[in-house]
């Protein structure tokens, strides 16, 4: 595998696991045991049969948690703490043996990926449900659904394209990021203020 298919790979499973982990795992076992895709050898487990299983599981159970308003965002609350860690992991994995400054970095930068991807969804969802109908709601998970599996293999298919894209992502997730986070402190003062 080339440096850019590397760098490729590393990114998009960074940024997929901040939107659906479950599923981007799932994915890169499934491409990977069809001889779609050549992972590395630090990431050959993910063709195991019991982390294929254990992971489409999960992504079925994630599946039908996003699409429960209210549910969703305390889901992606404690997925917090797997998605941003799992995205580090993962992107520092698809460096394979490299030397362990790069295996660092590509972690770091990894995990900086999976926050923003993570993050921006769940903001953005958190303020879609307070929206009284939940067809907004389903029509950014079935978006969601649909955008992970894509982009990633976008990123294995066209690395330099999905870069950019990443790229412009990653611009437009630090310009609305702040404002999510304002919305989000403002809907707590004004449930603080309504609170008896």
């Amino acid at each position: 595998m080339d440096w850019l298919h590397t760098v490729g790979l590393a990114a998009g499973l960074a940024w997929a696991s901040g939107i659906r982990l479950y599923l981007v795992l799932f994915l890169a076992g499934a491409m990977a045991r069809l001889g779609y895709l050549e992972l590395p050898a630090t990431l050959d487990v993910l063709e195991h049969p019991y982390v294929m299983a254990a992971a489409g599981v999960m992504a079925v159970g994630e599946f039908v948690a996003d699409k429960v308003p209210a549910f969703d965002s305390l889901w992606d609350a404690a997925h917090t703490f797997v998605r941003i860690p799992a995205g580090a992991f993962l992107a520092a994995a698809a460096l394979g043996q490299a030397d362990p400054v790069w295996v660092a970095v590509a972690a770091i930068v990894g995990g900086a990926i999976a926050s923003g991807a993570h993050l921006t969804k769940a903001g953005s969802r958190a303020v879609l449900n307070t929206s009284p109908e939940p067809v907004t709601n389903w029509m950014a998970s079935i978006s969601e659904d649909v955008l992970a599996p894509a982009g990633f293999i976008a990123a294995v298919v066209f690395p330099g394209v999905f870069l950019v894209l990443l790229a412009l992502f990653l611009l437009g997730a630090a310009w609305v990021l702040p404002k999510l986070w304002r919305t989000i402190r403002g809907m707590f003062r004004r449930l603080r203020g309504a609170a008896p």
